[in-house]
């Protein structure tokens, strides 16, 4: 590869883009690609997978062709990199005849860089007869996981596209691409497409800004609700098993929030318009079942709520990872309830799959029921399943949390694992959880259960409890279960040493935790401000700037153009496009701030000020800067600045010690190597542990 290509590559993603540098494994990714060798990337939804065949795409010759099964998918991405000037489009049953004639005109034209179609599309004379007359580039395949029959959303439509790729006159290069491979699905899609297994990018399933919980014996309808009422404004997707579920929920919670419901069962148009309402902000909330999402690219989602289990953890997690794509933090939490199990079993017992098949999703199901109800770091989970190194616990997901002692219950685990040893390993969890709790059901007379000396020792609990704690046992393996319609329960290692003597077995109660959202004024007036431009143009909000994006204007606040355009995602086209109108609202509030006008706009039309005695009462009273401002509703910097400007004439004193001397040491040597023209780059230079108010307070206080 020409270092000529990579160079344009960096230049497309800064100019383009507006970013200074590739993601974590971006970079690598681009390159091989350039040099021309096929490749399967596997990257967390969110991680950034697009850019890494739109970048080629817009540097080299020819058409790149993106084979997706995602209608919504195709138009999102379409819309972005039109809006920064790629030329792209798609093809498929959304169009009619004579749009379809037209784009097929401009790909055999040679006007289009990046092109997006169905599987079902490739065997279609018309379309091979454009795409034969421009040379192709590059053939990137996402979703790439439905290529195998292991993968969780398995389509056999892929399987055709395989053979069409090899039946094309010349080696095309080919990258596979997905958020859910397991080792095993890996290897499938790799020998599928004929890729070195040496040439997969595995870029890491950690997502750091997601904080994931499992909450269980919920109230469900009742805990929805305040959800969703304490996070007014905020977008979030609620996830349900079933269409008679989600339209239950969105039932429940259409009064407390701006909602809208998407399920299958749905007319199309309804569907159209719930999706859309939900991606241009219109509606807060998106209740959905599974139909819902799929190559949606709502960068905004602060939440992810699973008000059901799903059936896989492949599942669960490119369902959660739906939430904070853009990188900023977000909430993933699932609501388990027992019943959901069988749900999940009914619909693997439904289906027409193959024997080997079922037995292979029951397996998949016995994961999830083991992530509801394990101890471990739920961040460690999910990335062993997925085959990587889980290092450190993750220190914020609702086990990591979890507040008071674990309590000893090995005895009680003795008492179960004994039970198990007693029926032969011949039964499930229903009818040992009866066998402990002394069951008067005749299937257990009958059977002669009820002779075991295992018989009632767990009396003093209900059948669901005891149930509920074989589950934890199943979770942290010291149980396991064979994988059928009707699973028995087998000893393991684990517990088999528990029931030795030879181990102990530590439990925590459940605990119930609720966010509540809170927002900067500044960042509220900015989303304003893009919604507005947005509804002009009819896009969603986001192919303007992510929230990511928003958050670092209202941090950063430039009064200049070259400022903005030190910001993170704001490239050259969408300076020059939206710069202006973004920079009118950035200096209308440094207006009011610096006249000490709240930023609250349902104060604005008063007369209070910020008088800096109020704000050095709350600052000697123990208040950081961000709580200042949230109890007198100004913005953290108008606070920092009359707080700096207290310590300059000795009115309070302490305001220097809000930076740790650590981070001041960094922030003075960024300055030395970058100067103090600009925060955006001393930033960059000191690390993403130092935050623009402790910038400021070391450029005035030294």
């Amino acid at each position: 590869m020409g270092q000529a290509l990579l160079d344009q590559a960096e230049h497309v993603l800064r100019s383009l883009y507006g970013y200074t540098a590739f993601r974590p494994g971006q970079q690598k990714i681009i390159e091989s690609i350039l040099n021309k060798e096929d490749a399967l990337v596997v990257m967390p939804t969110g991680g950034g997978k697009s850019l890494c065949y739109q970048i080629p795409a817009a540097v080299l010759e020819g058409v790149t062709l993106v084979i997706s099964p995602l209608i919504a998918l195709m138009k999102d991405q379409v819309d972005a990199v039109n809006e920064i000037g790629i030329p792209a489009t798609y093809i498929n049953s959304s169009l009619t005849k004579a749009e379809e004639r037209k784009r097929l005109k401009d790909v055999a034209d040679g006007n289009i860089s990046l092109l997006y179609v169905a599987p079902e599309r490739l065997y279609e004379p018309s379309f091979q007869a454009a795409l034969a007359k421009q040379p192709l580039a590059l053939i990137a395949i996402d979703e790439a996981h439905c290529m195998s029959q292991w993968g969780h959303d398995f389509r056999p439509s892929y399987l055709t596209m395989a053979d069409w790729i090899d039946s094309l006159p010349e080696k095309v290069q080919v990258v596979a691409l997905t958020a859910t491979a397991t080792p095993d699905v890996a290897r499938d899609i790799c020998r599928r497409l004929h890729i070195d297994e040496n040439n997969q990018h595995l870029t890491g399933f950690k997502r750091t800004n997601l904080t994931l919980r499992v909450l269980k014996g919920q109230k469900k309808t009742a805990f929805l609700q305040q959800y969703v009422e304490a996070n007014q404004g905020v977008p979030g997707i609620i996830y349900a098993s079933t269409r008679k579920e989600a339209e239950a929920i969105y039932r429940a919670i259409d009064g407390k929030t701006n909602a809208v419901l998407y399920h299958g069962g749905l007319p199309e148009k309804e569907r159209t318009e719930s999706q859309e309402a939900f991606v241009y902000d219109r509606a807060d909330v998106m209740v959905a079942t599974n139909a819902f999402g799929m190559g949606v690219n709502k960068a905004n989602v602060r939440y992810v709520l699973h008000a059901n289990m799903p059936g896989t953890l492949e599942a669960y997690y490119q369902e959660a990872g739906r939430a904070g794509r853009d990188g900023e933090p977000s909430e993933c939490m699932l609501l388990y309830q027992a019943q959901d199990v069988q749900t999940q079993r009914f619909f693997i017992e439904q289906s027409d799959a193959s024997e080997e098949k079922r037995k292979h999703d029951f397996e998949k199901l016995q994961w999830m029921s083991r992530y509801a109800h394990t101890n471990q770091c739920l961040e460690q989970f999910i990335l062993s399943y997925f085959g990587e190194d889980a290092g450190e616990p993750c220190g914020k997901c609702s086990n990591c949390k979890r507040e008071g002692e674990q309590q000893d219950v090995t005895r009680d685990a003795q008492k179960v694992l004994s039970c198990v040893v007693r029926v032969k390993e011949r039964f499930g969890k229903t009818v040992i959880a009866q066998v402990l709790t002394g069951s008067k059901n005749k299937k257990i007379e009958q059977l002669g259960l009820d002779k075991l000396s295992t018989y009632g020792l767990m009396k003093d609990r209900s059948a669901k409890e005891v149930q509920a704690f074989i589950d934890f046992l199943l979770a942290e393996q010291y149980i396991g279960l064979t994988p059928a319609s009707y699973p028995t329960i087998q000893l393991l290692p684990k517990g088999a040493a528990v029931l030795k003597g030879e181990g102990q077995v530590y439990q925590y109660k459940e605990t119930v935790e609720r966010t509540v959202s809170d927002e900067d004024p500044i960042f509220a007036a900015l989303r304003a401000e893009r919604k507005a431009l947005a509804d002009e143009q009819g896009i969603p909000p986001y192919l303007i700037f992510s929230d990511k994006t928003l958050r670092e204007m209202a941090a950063v606040a430039p009064q200049s153009l070259e400022t903005l355009a030190t910001i993170s995602g704001v490239g050259e086209h969408k300076l020059s496009k939206y710069g202006e109108a973004f920079l009118k609202t950035l200096t209308q509030f440094e207006k009011q701030e610096n006249a000490g006008l709240p930023l609250d706009k349902a104060q604005s039309t008063g007369h209070k000020r910020v008088s800096r005695e109020e704000v050095i009462k709350h600052f000697e009273a123990g208040q950081a800067p961000a709580q200042i401002a949230a109890t007198l509703g100004f913005s953290e910097q108008t606070i920092v600045k009359h707080l700096i400007a207290a310590e300059k004439n000795n009115e309070t004193t302490g305001v220097a010690n809000l930076v740790e001397k650590e981070k001041a040491a960094l922030i003075r040597q960024a300055i030395k190597e970058v100067g103090s023209s600009y925060l955006k780059p001393i930033k960059e230079h000191a690390g993403d542990g130092v935050s623009y108010t402790e910038i400021r307070i070391v450029i005035e206080l030294g």
